[in-house]
């Protein structure tokens, strides 16, 4: 449930203060998020993979891929994909590639890089995720045309990420678990309250699901749409590539 680190140099003290935030909790991420989301979170990621339903052998790029969840959840399901995962923050690279000595799963690997200008040629790349990420970028819209830049045509890009349930009684109850409750238990449990503070912070001016289709078919992407789960506090949202 919580981020990946922000992605871009284009607003650096900014991009600065988060990579610094991330490296900070780097150790214990996994382990928070575990905790703060009960497991469910992988169970999220798995359904997002469903939703990206690579062909054998593609070439598919994590953005923001922190830890390296979706990555692995990735081979898990087809140890045949070509998984590269891309983030600016060199510690949680390091805890990925950790992690990829002990699976036994396919090949990973970790490119440090901003999902802004992403080192990847034109329509080269099979499909692309993001987990929990995007919400942290400085230019959602600027984000959304680098991923659709690098896909070749027919690829599709899934999102996962917090979203606001359209229900006002469930959104209260979510806010109160998300703005009171994770600060309190990710402080503890990754580390640092003031990380686990901002993260819920990232929604606040998020656009909510909807919106966020929007944003997608206007960046481009078509057939964009989304899958709301946990009564639309987590969504999914998904797009393709013409």
């Amino acid at each position: 449930m919580t981020s990946a680190p922000l992605q871009s140099h284009r607003d650096e003290p900014k991009g600065a203060f988060v990579r610094e935030m991330f490296a900070s909790i780097a150790p214990r991420y996994d382990r928070a998020n575990r905790v703060l989301t009960g497991g469910l979170d992988e169970r999220w990621r798995r359904r997002a993979i469903t939703l990206l339903a690579p062909q054998p052998h593609s070439r598919i790029v994590d953005c923001c891929c922190g830890t390296g969840d979706i990555v692995f959840h990735l081979l898990r399901t087809d140890p045949t994909l070509s998984v590269t995962g891309v983030d600016f923050c060199r510690p949680m690279l390091d805890q990925a590639t950790r992690r990829a000595q002990r699976e036994t799963r396919g090949s990973a690997e970790f490119v440090q890089g901003d999902v802004m200008a992403m080192p990847f040629a034109d329509d080269s790349i099979e499909g692309a995720t993001m987990g929990f990420s995007l919400r942290n970028v400085v230019d959602i819209d600027a984000t959304l045309r680098e991923i659709l830049r690098v896909l070749r045509p027919g690829g599709r890009f899934v999102n996962l990420d917090v979203s606001k349930a359209p229900n006002r009684t469930l959104k209260r109850l979510f806010d109160l678990y998300f703005y009171r409750v994770v600060p309190l238990v990710g402080g503890l449990v990754g580390g640092s309250r003031a990380a686990y503070a901002y993260l819920p912070n990232s929604l606040t001016h998020h656009p909510n699901a909807p919106e966020l289709r929007e944003r997608f078919a206007r960046a481009g992407f078509a057939q964009a749409g989304y899958v709301p789960l946990m009564g639309g506090t987590i969504a999914i949202h998904y797009g393709t590539k013409p």
